[in-house]
């Protein structure tokens, strides 16, 4: 698709709230869930709001794969970074005003760091990498809710978790990521990826 047509399709509704923080020379960490059309968000933020994108990712282990999925993904001012360069990535762009795209609701490995919500009445483990992250550099945080209008089309809108991480108690930026990803869900069940298995551990 030409530019034109992802922005038709993949459209930002209230892209001035990531602007605002651009302006102000702050960074963004964006928590979308993996619902409804994800993987267009590595395409159309960049045409859609003034930052950069940066798009955490987890490397495929076919090489040949991986070259050609990134090759595809990194167009129109997103770059896409492996999450095992999570932290170098966030230091080499310190001062550099970036919008971080971090799909947290995988299953995680490291059931140590993890942060545990009930979700979906079930008791779930969470990712810490966005809320340390938020934390660390004290970025706004926004939700990034996925609705789908019809067939090949959805409709982006940004909602603020946090302006200042550092206000917040520990695990509560999560605890929001999770409370607005579990009402997307509810909303229409069947466009969630299930697949995930999300309660293959348990907190014992």
């Amino acid at each position: 698709m030409n530019p034109k047509e992802i922005i038709r399709r993949h459209h930002i509704l209230n892209p001035e709230l990531a602007d605002h923080y651009f302006d102000k020379g702050l960074s963004t960490i964006a928590v979308p869930g993996h619902y409804n059309n994800w993987e267009w968000g590595s395409l159309s933020p960049g045409l859609q709001i003034k930052y950069p994108i940066v798009g955490f990712y987890k490397p495929m282990s076919n090489k040949l794969l991986d070259t050609y999925a990134k090759h595809h993904r990194a167009k129109f001012n997103t770059r896409l970074a492996s999450i095992r360069e999570t932290g170098i990535t966030f230091d080499e762009l310190a001062t550099t005003p970036t919008a971080y795209i971090m799909a947290s609701d995988q299953s995680p490995t490291n059931l140590k760091d993890c942060y545990w919500f009930d979700f979906l009445n079930h008791d779930t483990p969470w990712l810490h990498g966005p809320e340390k992250y938020a934390r660390k550099y004290n970025l706004p945080v926004v939700y990034v809710d996925i609705q789908k209008v019809k067939r090949g089309f959805y409709e982006l809108k940004m909602v603020l978790l946090t302006e200042n991480p550092s206000t917040l108690p520990d695990g509560e930026i999560t605890r929001l990521y999770a409370q607005h990803l579990e009402k997307s869900i509810l909303q229409e069940p069947a466009y969630w990826l299930w697949s995930h298995k999300r309660w293959k551990h348990s907190r014992g």
